[in-house]
């Protein structure tokens, strides 16, 4: 830990653009012609593009928004199911030096509407369906259109230039437009914005503590930060095209990386998916497309061995595969193993420098073990004194200030990047020991993020929304392990006096102002809270309760 970054100089340039950089890698026998990504749409036909026609196309994106007067540091919101127009209009964007903002379609159009006002985005790139359920939302909605000029819509359901003033606000509506329409008006040709390593790219927003998301902004730099976890979590193969797939959307961070940067930088192919699926899609996939790498959660491993009879001989081009964010049982871990005749290789990474300790076939998998820093990152491991742990001592998890994938700040919050930042480390808020071997045991967060079905949830968020319902008097979020690798959000609730509110209801009213993977699966109605003596919940005593007191419901 603590190792000097081994690579070499050329990767630390003074200017660098990943828009560049991923629609033309440069390297040995690579061609234009290759093909960059594929986007399986079950029955459907495939969308394919190579990497000639992911460049031309980024620059028409890039050519089409200067024309509509956006610049550099501009924030675009992309807010789009798994398609070739959202890495067209990602690397687009970050060759205009303007920002890109990708956003969950999960999200409800009440989250949406905070992400874009804090944000500022100028412009929305959607379709019709995620954005009539735009319209359809929040009457807040008026707000995200004081700042989003322009909405551009990848599919041709609506008429260009549409008025929805009478559906928005008195006074002002955004310019609607086709994607496809602006983009066949546009050159192909495009001189990037010569950005340096530093400037801003990319803005992803994370489960904040408040009870609102916050953004984490990143610099062009990131994509050579991520280069370690490129070289050793990934296992390709010098002088061999490999052909991964991917389980998840674009829009989330650990896809952004592993499914589109990391491999496009690389000059491999990727498969993303967009369609109807169950645990049988992905085997099927990878012997469809011939995959060599499979990259997924832990709640897909353990859904495809629990619920198909798929094994190695039905998927005889895999040869890696990946898993990331919650951990993977030892006991899914064997059983994927006995039956594919793979290792699965962890990492553990977070919005704020992506993937940094990993697992690699160089070294023995320790079940349990998050593996080792992976060279090329300085992290190490400090007591509440900022100083160095001993081997088998708890600490937290702290990466050097100088690694180039860290996020610059934290958007529109500075005291929060501040604090984040002491004595010339980021401090993840992480804690992990290491053994005698060097392996990482990795231990969490000491505060109460939800880890569920792979996606990091704050409990704040979820408390937010179930507390405005009038007959809520509290509520507590928090996650309930119900099977081995299968957490589920739930709520703790105290009920104003004479309320009759069932389960049901409250679960409805959650679904409608909370993104699905935020949804509790379950409500508790108690009768009050284990509390401090100063009135604080105790959350660590509700979540080792053996059973949560009910009130009897009539």
């Amino acid at each position: 830990m603590g190792t000097k970054n081994p690579l070499p100089e050329y990767f630390n340039p003074e200017y660098f653009n990943i828009g560049v950089a991923c629609t033309k890698p440069k390297v040995n026998g690579f061609s234009d012609s290759q093909t960059a990504i594929i986007v399986d749409q079950g029955e459907q036909d495939s969308q394919v593009t190579t990497y000639a026609e992911l460049a031309s196309n980024s620059n028409r994106v890039a050519n089409a928004l200067n024309k509509l007067g956006l610049k550099q540091q501009d924030r675009v919101m992309l807010w789009l199911p798994n398609c070739i127009e959202f890495p067209v209009s990602f690397f687009g964007i970050l060759k205009l030096g303007a920002i890109a903002v990708p956003s969950s379609i999960l999200l409800t159009p009440e989250e949406l509407n905070y992400i874009a006002k804090d944000s500022g985005a100028k412009a929305l790139i959607t379709n019709t369906v995620l954005y009539n359920k735009l319209l359809s939302g929040s009457t807040q909605l008026k707000d995200i259109h004081r700042s989003i000029e322009y909405v551009i819509l990848i599919d041709t359901s609506i008429n260009e230039e549409r008025d929805d003033q009478d559906s928005i606000d008195e006074g002002h509506a955004p310019k609607v437009m086709h994607f496809s329409h602006l983009l066949n008006k546009q050159a192909s040709a495009f001189t990037a914005v010569k950005t340096k390593a530093d400037d801003p790219a990319y803005l992803v927003y994370t489960s904040g503590t408040t009870g609102y998301p916050k953004g984490v902004l990143h610099a062009h730099r990131a994509l050579l930060g991520r280069l370690p976890s490129a070289y050793h979590w990934f296992d390709y193969q010098e002088g061999s095209p490999d052909l991964i797939l991917h389980s998840g959307k674009f829009n989330w961070t650990y896809v952004l990386g592993t499914a589109m940067m990391d491999p496009l930088y690389l000059g491999k192919t990727v498969v993303v998916y967009e369609g109807p699926n169950d645990a049988s899609s992905w085997p099927k996939l990878i012997a469809k497309h011939q995959c060599t790498i499979f990259i997924g959660v832990p709640t897909i491993y353990r859904q495809i061995i629990q619920k198909t009879d798929f094994k190695a001989s039905d998927t005889p081009s895999l040869r890696h595969c990946m898993c990331a964010g919650e951990h993977l049982s030892d006991e899914m871990l064997a059983a994927w193993k006995r039956r594919f005749k793979q290792d699965i290789y962890e990492a553990i990474g977070m919005s704020e420098c992506s993937y940094y300790l990993s697992q690699h076939p160089s070294k023995p998998i320790r079940p349990g073990s998050a593996g080792f820093p992976q060279p090329g990152h300085q992290i190490y491991l400090l007591d509440e004194n900022m100083q160095p742990v001993e081997d088998e001592a708890e600490g937290m998890l702290c990466i050097n200030l100088d690694d180039p994938g860290l996020f610059i700040e934290y958007w529109n919050l500075p005291e929060t990047t501040q604090e984040s930042r002491q004595q010339g480390y980021f401090l993840t808020g992480d804690y992990a020991r290491r053994d005698k071997d060097g392996y990482i045991w990795f231990h969490g967060r000491r505060d109460d993020i939800i880890n569920s079905f792979g996606f990091r949830i704050s409990p704040h968020e979820i408390e937010r929304v179930i507390k405005t319902h009038p007959d809520i008097a509290d509520c507590v979020a928090l996650e309930e392990n119900v099977d081995i690798d299968k957490n589920l959000v739930v709520v703790c609730i105290i009920l104003k006096e004479n309320s009759n509110l069932e389960e049901a209801a409250l679960l409805e009213f959650s679904a409608m102002h909370l993104a699905q993977y935020k949804v509790p699966k379950k409500a508790y109605f108690m009768n009050n809270f284990p509390r401090t003596a100063n009135g604080k919940i105790m959350r660590k005593t509700l979540k080792t309760m053996e059973k949560w007191p009910i009130i009897p419901r009539n």
